[in-house]
């Protein structure tokens, strides 16, 4: 089957925004309840986010490197994270209504940067209009074949008893939509074209792997595709997903099993076990550079080249605790983590304010508000580095669409190389505590004479019998040596 995946993903630099907790704007008018902007994170509380805020933000994000936003979901609900959808169809008026978002999607594109939306498809919520008819009406609601009811009346709001419906992980708040009902396909369907046609560049599809039915994504592909070709469709799954990647559901997946592998290597044995295993990376796996490379092997393999090209590479999201937390605050982890991910082929993914220095556990304390009021609080050099990363990767064609090999991996030590024509990237990492001294084999990325150079120290080093000769590696570092550009 041929896969056509969308050819912007390939240069494309995600950044992944939690909408309540990035930034106020004084244009949304706002509840007289909020928490105080910068306080401690919670379940329930808003700190009053919105679009406008992002939309006056987005230099920052250029200035970042970044030229994609992929957002938590933005559609009317009653809670912060808007997982608990109410109205498909309308922006929340909280993050500024529709005409935020269509001022967001104007001003992103001026830009050159696309929107990414999430879209919850697999679940609504209790205040959502057809669950909400089943709650007043019971069986005399016309929307029953919308829902899987076993018994009435609803047991919605009695958390000592089980829903007598099926809802998402059991819980009441959110019952689970009945896909094979028609009404319901078309809905979500109409829904996913709607937004489309209202300027977004893509789906970020929620717990995607349980809508277990082939036919409704395949239906899903077809609709948004005729709308916009160069749309970039995603699920959410945590372990290998070649069923829905072949080229007729979904471009990609959140790349999941290429944060575990960074997890393992990266951070290794000084990993918090508390807050990993709140999650599906538990067990990480074997540590070291062998296991690394065994593991971003088998991952480069395991789909069609154009499907590797666009999987969208992240170290973190609203569903984990931050990677530096995880780390224990090992910044180093963060560096040579990004530092790979800036490097290998796929859409690399920023989650708002790792670039800063942000902390924070699982939820809820891992959406805590972007420090816009502080920024004496930001790391400052941290975000200079991410920035060093996101020119390397956006001047370098080899770091979007070149080749990758794996050509060192012993002890601490992994090194590869991106190459595309005569541009050549070699990225050589020590995840250890000592200096490593090595002479590296390029193999048949680069002949003998020529010249690298580091992109940053403008340092350089002629290839000498098939090997970069003489590298001295700090701890905890990583190194970048490239062919020269032509100008």
């Amino acid at each position: 089957m041929q896969v056509d995946t969308p050819q912007w993903v390939r240069d494309a630099i995600f950044y992944q925004i939690f909408p309540d907790r990035f930034a106020r704007s004084l244009s949304v008018p706002k509840s007289n309840h909020l928490d105080e902007w910068g306080s401690p994170p919670t379940y329930n509380g808003y700190q009053g986010g919105d679009l406008a805020g992002v939309a006056e933000r987005l230099d920052y994000l250029r200035d970042l490197g970044v030229n994609a936003v992929y957002f938590t979901p933005v559609f009317q609900s009653a809670s912060n994270h808007r997982y608990h959808t109410h109205d498909y169809e309308k922006v929340d008026p909280m993050l500024g209504g529709d005409a935020a978002l269509r001022r967001l999607i104007d001003c992103a594109h001026a830009r050159g940067m696309r929107v990414v939306l999430d879209g919850v498809f697999n679940h609504a919520s209790r205040g959502f209009f057809q669950f909400h008819d089943i709650l007043e009406n019971g069986s005399d609601s016309a929307y029953l074949d919308w829902f899987n009811v076993s018994q009435f009346p609803l047991n919605a709001y009695h958390p000592d008893q089980p829903p007598n419906y099926q809802a998402w992980w059991n819980l009441p708040a959110l019952p689970k939509f009945n896909i094979k009902c028609d009404a319901v396909r078309e809905f979500l369907l109409s829904v996913a074209v709607r937004w489309i046609e209202f300027g977004i560049d893509g789906w970020r599809l929620d717990v995607a792997n349980e809508i277990d039915d082939d036919g409704f994504w395949r239906a899903f592909r077809q609709r948004v595709r005729q709308s916009n070709p160069d749309a970039y469709i995603v699920g959410e799954v945590w372990t290998d997903s070649e069923r829905w990647l072949q080229g007729d559901m979904w471009d990609a997946v959140m790349n999941y099993q290429f944060t575990r592998a960074c997890v393992a290597y990266f951070i290794g044995d000084h990993v918090e076990k508390s807050e990993l295993e709140r999650t599906s990376l538990h067990p990480v796996g074997p540590k070291g550079a062998e296991a690394f490379a065994k593991s971003i092997q088998r991952l480069h393999g395991l789909y069609a080249p154009e499907v590797t090209a666009v999987m969208l590479n992240l170290l973190g999201s609203h569903d984990t605790a931050r990677f530096v937390s995880l780390a224990r605050g090992d910044f180093s982890a963060l560096r040579l983590a990004s530092l790979f991910q800036m490097t290998y082929p796929g859409a690399p993914s920023i989650y708002y304010g790792d670039e800063i220095g942000m902390q924070g556990g699982h939820d809820p304390a891992n959406r805590g508000a972007f420090p816009w009021h502080k920024t004496d609080s930001w790391d400052v050099d941290l975000l200079r580095y991410f920035q060093r990363l996101t020119s390397l990767r956006t001047s370098r064609k080899a770091l979007r669409r070149g080749s990758f090999r794996v050509l060192h991996a012993v002890g601490d030590v992994f090194a590869h190389a991106r190459k595309l024509g005569d541009d050549v990237v070699f990225v050589i990492f020590n995840a250890g505590t000592s200096t490593q001294r090595l002479d590296l084999p390029v193999h048949d990325q680069a002949a003998d004479g020529v010249e690298l150079t580091d992109p940053w120290s403008h340092k350089g080093v002629q290839i000498d019998a098939g090997m970069i000769r003489g590298l001295e590696l700090a701890p905890r570092s990583g190194t970048v040596l490239a062919t020269r550009l032509n100008s």
